[in-house]
């Protein structure tokens, strides 16, 4: 070992070495901006002295002293705002050690027995991961010495650093592992502070934080002209000097990681082995809970306040689904990581809060249009306002459309002429008082005959019903793509073997199954498991109608959507709601994205730039057939509700759900897709029929 607490490990030299070549390439650097400055102070001397004389000596002195000058100038700006820039700054919530004392306990421990200096600060991160930032720079602010020293320990007295880096904790893992676990996990990041106090290892990685830092400050768009020629100058120099030392700075960080990890194979190897794999299954709960349960409350104005302990309830369901997760929920008899915080409420509010900012770049404090939402609310304050909201979009579109839209719904015995004496539909095949034929027996044989088209604007208004948006999207001659079995209870869709349209095979049993009734109202899980997508193979077309909106970056991107849309109605108004819902956005984008209020909790809001929120969009811009299939969904789900008795709900790994006696739907994705794309809704009426959902009933709106 020496002085500077790094051992003799292999990865550990290599860093150094690593390391010098980076200062190398500083001082070159510097050598070089010095040189015109070395010409012109010997052909001075040299005039002073009467050695060098002559009117070529006479030119040179005069050539080189104002080049000299210019380049120390310019030498001189370009070290000043390496020196002066503020290195970027992860976004995290500051762990006083006041409010967990036994957390920086446990660290501090834990950096005694890898014989390395304690990070000097804790912050969580809402993110599964875990690292050392240097934040030594002046602008961030440098803890006061008495605190640096209790914190990192004796030894910190005595390093010629100011401060050793902090600690940056992945917040899932606090509450999903255990204190054992989470141990084992940080046993290589603590180990990392060792490497970091070696001087030159230091310097190198302020010297490549400043240049990055000047990159990012030459490219911030200036106000005035005449700093356009400095900061362009500033920049190239910038890039040419990281260019210079890119992989000796790649090489060093190699080697400081192997140099940890060699460290801290002498503490807790065998349980870090078991700890990976909860780390995994964290990365895979927190995803699945931002995407599918956060998002769109996100969406909807409101922000889960206790995001990280709905990770534990997602990962115990998880457990229950798959039985390889089985041994995973014995787990939760041990100590969590998260009893060493104090109050892990406040801190779990926090991270929740900065998730919504940094993921969807909601404001930074509560208001009236962002409030906290808890998790027994969310069924309530979420899931109902949301298929409620879309639902009162989609028929104002419909509106919107009665009065420039040239097709005409089939007139069939569907809302008024078949349902007016009876409150739920005949058996199949029987005649009602009417004679009509029953919606399920019209629709699934497709024998009786299209009437003839009518104007829209000349039939009646049917208020916010399920039947005038079923009636508007059936097309005369429905060409189902996908064969649906028609069964009379929606419970046999799954029953009869093989996963229907909307389920991948193997999701059940792996606890990753995706339950279209809760996907396709909120818009989320695009990324991985897409009923819209595996349903069928083709995705939504374009509208070529010259009148409908166009979103330019959805074309030329599949070009097989340049095909006629199978069901130009849907097209239409699938474009229509994505012009109306921009529209939303753009009003509400403004007040939801530009409040400056700073919460009063430890979010270190003031190190990092929040200007270009979100940081990390979860996903991409919901596609046009993607918006008409959720606002279908959200109309059923809403007659359901209102006509049925059923409920919303909340899933842990699928998000919001329709729950019928407590029992989650399952089967409605696939049928609504049949609508939607093909003009059939002869599956989706036998559901709703079998269900004993009235279509023909108004919904209630917001």
């Amino acid at each position: 070992m020496t002085g500077n607490g790094i051992g003799e490990e292999a990865g550990a030299r290599g860093a150094r070495a690593r390391a010098l070549a980076v200062l190398r390439v500083r001082s070159r650097a510097l050598a070089v901006a010095l040189l015109p400055a070395a010409v012109a102070v010997v052909l001075l001397a040299g005039g002073w002295t009467e050695h060098l004389v002559g009117p070529f000596w006479h030119t040179a002195r005069w050539v080189m002293t104002p080049l000299a000058v210019l380049v120390l100038l310019a030498a001189g700006a370009v070290g000043l705002v390496v020196a002066r820039a503020r290195p970027a700054v992860s976004p995290t919530v500051a762990i006083p050690e006041e409010s967990a004392p036994d957390l920086y306990r446990m660290v501090r421990d834990l950096a005694d027995r890898l014989d390395v200096p304690a990070p000097s600060a804790i912050a969580l991160t809402p993110d599964c991961d875990s690292w050392l930032e240097d934040r030594t720079h002046p602008s961030h602010g440098t803890p006061p010495t008495e605190e640096r020293d209790e914190i990192a320990g004796a030894r910190a007295a005595h390093r010629r650093t100011a401060a050793a880096p902090v600690l940056v904790i992945g917040s899932p893992f606090l509450w999903w592992m255990r204190v054992g676990e989470l141990r084992a996990v940080l046993a290589p990041v603590v180990a990392g502070t060792g490497p970091s106090a070696h001087p030159d290892i230091a310097a190198a990685r302020r010297f490549v934080r400043g240049l990055d830092a000047a990159v990012a400050v030459a490219a911030t768009p200036g106000r005035r002209t005449l700093t356009r020629p400095v900061r362009a100058g500033v920049g190239w120099s910038a890039r040419l000097l990281l260019r210079a030392c890119r992989e000796h700075a790649a090489q060093m960080e190699r080697g400081v990681a192997a140099a940890a990890a060699e460290r801290a194979q002498a503490v807790d190897y065998g349980l870090r082995i078991v700890a990976q794999e909860q780390v995994g299954l964290a990365y895979a709960g927190w995803d699945r809970l931002l995407t599918r349960v956060a998002l769109p409350a996100w969406r909807m104005g409101r922000w889960p306040s206790r995001l990280d302990a709905g990770v534990v309830a997602a990962l115990t369901e998880l457990s229950r689904r798959d039985r390889l997760a089985e041994g995973f929920a014995s787990r939760l008899g041990e100590r969590p990581a998260c009893d060493l915080l104090d109050e892990p409420g406040v801190i779990d509010e926090a991270t929740s809060l900065l998730a919504a900012r940094l993921f969807h770049g909601g404001p930074a404090e509560s208001g009236p249009d962002w409030a906290p939402v808890d998790w027994e609310e969310y069924p309530e304050e979420v899931v109902d306002r949301k298929w409620r909201t879309d639902a009162a979009r989609l028929h104002r579109v419909l509106d919107t459309l009665a009065t420039h839209d040239t097709f005409a719904p089939p007139e069939t015995p569907t809302s008024h002429d078949a349902l007016t004496s009876h409150d739920r539909p005949t058996p199949h095949g029987a005649p009602t008082s009417h004679g009509a034929l029953t919606p399920h027996d019209t629709f699934a044989g497709h024998d009786a005959p299209a009437a003839a088209p009518a104007p829209i604007a000349s039939r009646p208004a049917q208020g916010p019903t399920l039947s005038r948006v079923l009636d508007h999207l059936t097309l005369p001659q429905p060409t189902p793509r996908t064969p649906i079995p028609e069964n009379t209870h929606p419970a046999d869709e799954t029953a009869s073997g093989g996963p229907t349209p909307g389920e991948t095979t193997g999701t059940e049993s792996t606890g990753t199954d995706s339950a279209p009734a809760a996907n396709v109202p909120t818009g989320t899980a695009r990324t991985a498991n897409r009923p819209t997508d595996t349903a069928h193979s083709e995705t939504a077309p374009t509208p070529h109608d010259p009148h409908t909106p166009h979103d330019p970056a959805e074309s030329n991107l599949f070009p097989e959507e340049e095909a006629v849309p199978r069901n130009e109605r849907g097209a239409v108004l699938a474009a229509r709601l994505t012009t109306e819902l921009a529209r939303e956005e753009a009003t509400a984008g403004g007040g939801a994205g530009s409040a400056t209020g700073r919460p009063e909790a430890t979010l270190d809001a003031a190190l990092w730039d929040d200007g270009g929120l979100p940081l990390f969009p979860l996903q991409p811009p919901r596609t046009a057939r993607e918006l008409l299939a959720d606002h279908v969904t959200a109309m059923v789900c809403c007659a359901a509700m209102d006509t049925a008795g059923a409920a919303p709900g909340l899933d842990w790994l699928d998000g919001p759900s329709l729950l019928f006696g407590g029992e989650r739907t399952k089967d409605l994705a696939p049928r609504v897709l049949s609508l939607v794309e093909d003009g059939d809704p002869a599956p989706l009426r036998a559901w709703l029929a079998a269900s004993g959902i009235r279509a023909e009933k108004p919904v209630r709106l917001v």
